[in-house]
């Protein structure tokens, strides 16, 4: 079978579904775009508006992505000259939808260990315009004094920060160079967050106070939100089953739901630069974003963190699966609707809540979505403190006493991050027999707090959680009833 690359895309596929192939202009278009990820959420949002809208010939601009780790990956992307297929299945206002793009919006790949100067040399194109980021919550943290010259800087905001300074040592800090930079981690404010950790390191690193006042007053740091459910990679035998019916190889693939919003925190000139934002309403360019953001972070996001554990652990391996369990589905719809919504930090009308929610459900109830349980697991205590913890204290603010199901995805958490064997630096826990990995930064951490384990302890840690749980009412004994 022909892999997707350009060569092949030119001679034709015989596929036996509707395939939307790019026009071929796409591939003179000037790099506008540097991305700092390769992961499927990316391509599957932020990818997917810039592709549509150069279809539309509203933004004729392509993206460099920028892997930022030497795990292998990236060759695929070079064999398929950054060509990748695009499978959007789901439930839009009643109405099944099933489309499959091929999506021409990358360039190439550049490995940012072994071809640095290839990204810096990117920091000379007047062409270049916005920088987009997902490095996951842990991504975006200040590491003093990293270095940013005489090679690849380690941390993500220092790589940002020698990619800005090399522009404006080129450009002669004009105006016109900065950029619009989006990051689209999962952390609250992100943009502000990133700006602060940038300019931290540029003090660091004692740079011109010229530089400084650019930095600060031509490139526009935002806030962003990104919500669609984008799993990952595809199992052999799912992947073989769509490319049989595509009629090529295509090892990026990707697979998700309708449902795409990326919520954008910006006034007039983030608006001009990003004209991508016209080709789909996905996109919302505002100046306030602070209710996308909490409804998002707080009902899905919050509610993935609390169930896929306690699924996990109970035999549970796809979103989809558990809501189609008459029993988690009822147990999840309340965790989010009775507790979660109840507790978001900001004031809203609960009805906005309440409606969200509940399309939020109808989202995991996907037939088409294979969303792993282990995938949502990546990450698993930063995800808890970030996006959990906040509604625990605010709940008790405003009732009092312990959430019941949120003490019961609190239990399962811990239960999950119980590792029972160790190998090169590796943990994993059981589940009735199973092995599984535990891909948290705290993985040693609990590996050794359940030698002996004391749950009080535990939540005193205000380390792990920003705050001393063990000092709610009535919260450890509910926890330690379900653990």
């Amino acid at each position: 079978m022909a892999i997707l690359n350009r060569q092949n895309l030119t001679a034709g596929f015989s596929s036996k579904i509707s395939v939307q192939t790019p026009n071929p202009a796409v591939f003179d278009y000037p790099e506008k775009v540097l991305q700092f990820g390769t992961g499927v959420l990316l391509r599957g949002l932020c990818d997917f508006f810039i592709d549509k809208a150069n279809r539309a010939g509203q933004f004729k601009g392509r993206v460099v992505v920028v892997k930022s780790t030497d795990r292998p990956g990236a060759d695929a992307f070079t064999e398929q000259d950054g060509l990748f297929t695009h499978c959007i299945k789901g439930i839009e206002d009643g109405v099944a939808i099933e489309e499959t793009v091929i999506n021409a919006s990358i360039s190439r790949t550049i490995t940012a260990a072994t071809a640095w100067n290839e990204i810096l040399a990117c920091a000379a194109s007047s062409d270049m315009q916005v920088i987009i980021s997902n490095t996951t919550e842990v991504g975006i943290q200040y590491h003093a004094n990293d270095p940013i010259d005489g090679g690849c800087p380690k941390s993500f905001p220092a790589k940002l920060l020698a990619f800005l300074y090399a522009r404006w040592q080129h450009f002669n800090g004009t105006s016109e160079s900065g950029m619009i930079i989006i990051p689209t981690e999962l952390i609250i404010n992100n943009g502000d967050v990133l700006k602060e950790i940038v300019l931290k390191l540029a003090a660091d690193h004692q740079l011109p106070e010229a530089f400084v006042a650019w930095l600060q007053d031509a490139n526009h740091f935002c806030n962003s939100l990104v919500d669609r459910i984008v799993p990952g990679t595809p199992d052999a035998a799912t992947s073989a089953a769509i490319c049989a019916d595509l009629g090529y190889e295509d090892k990026n693939l990707i697979i998700s739901e309708v449902y795409r919003l990326w919520a954008i925190q910006g006034g007039a000139k983030v608006r001009e630069v990003l004209s991508f934002a016209k080709a789909d309403a996905g996109v919302v360019i505002a100046d306030d974003i602070e209710i996308y953001r909490e409804l998002k972070l707080r009902l899905l996001n919050g509610t993935h963190t609390l169930m896929c554990g306690m699924s996990f652990l109970l035999g549970f391996r796809l979103v989809k699966d558990v809501m189609a369990n008459g029993y988690l589905s009822k147990l999840v719809m309340n965790l989010m609707l009775s507790e979660l919504a109840l507790a978001i930090p900001y004031k809203m009308d609960f009805k906005v809540a309440d409606r969200f929610g509940r399309s939020v459900l109808d989202r995991f109830r996907n037939p088409f979505i294979n969303h792993k349980l282990i995938d949502i697991t990546v990450q698993y205590t930063t995800k808890m403190r970030m996006r959990n913890i906040p509604l625990l204290v605010q709940y008790y603010q405003e009732f009092g006493k312990a959430p019941e199901l949120f003490a019961m995805g609190f239990a399962a958490y811990l239960q999950f991050m119980h590792a029972v064997k160790e190998e090169n630096g590796k943990y994993y826990g059981d589940a009735n027999g199973e092995l599984y990995p535990i891909n948290c930064d705290y993985a040693a951490h609990f590996y050794e707090a359940w030698k002996d384990f004391d749950l009080k302890k535990v939540l005193a840690d205000t380390s792990l959680w920003g705050a001393d749980l063990s000092a709610l009412p009535g919260f450890e004994a509910a926890v330690q009833k379900y653990i």
